[in-house]
């Protein structure tokens, strides 16, 4: 078994679509352990009940942004180390950067392709 259909994979976007997408991609890289959730409250919720292995953010989203996901990640000692990617439709640097502060591990810029998300996952997941 690939160690993509072992790690539990935590979705995170308010909107079905761009959620869907990344769910799609996802599936075609090999994952099978797939959840999601529609805002940030939900995700960092989920992560103190049933962590993931990975979470896949999206930026924006009503109430907990996905920095704010991120760092309530962060703060909670079982999932501080938990790789993180935000996918966002903002290539903002500054944005980036201040993700990064917090231990953003990657991100891909929307539109993505199956193939830029992969490299995204490669770069901090060994053997994907």
């Amino acid at each position: 078994m690939s160690i993509a259909a072992q790690l539990k994979v935590l979705v995170v976007d308010d909107t079905t679509t761009s959620r869907m997408l990344v769910i799609d991609a996802l599936q075609e890289i090999g994952f099978r352990q797939i959840t999601y959730a529609s805002d940030g409250q939900k995700a960092l919720k989920h992560m103190m009940t049933t962590p993931a292995h990975l979470v896949i953010s999206d930026y924006e989203m009503p109430g907990l942004d996905g920095v704010g996901l991120l760092q309530g990640i962060r703060a909670y000692q079982p999932t501080r180390h938990v790789p993180f990617v935000m996918v966002t439709g903002r290539g903002d640097k500054a944005l980036i950067e201040k993700a990064r502060q917090f231990g953003l591990n990657n991100f891909v810029t929307k539109p993505f392709t199956v193939a830029s998300l992969k490299a995204a996952l490669q770069a901090i997941i060994k053997g994907l």
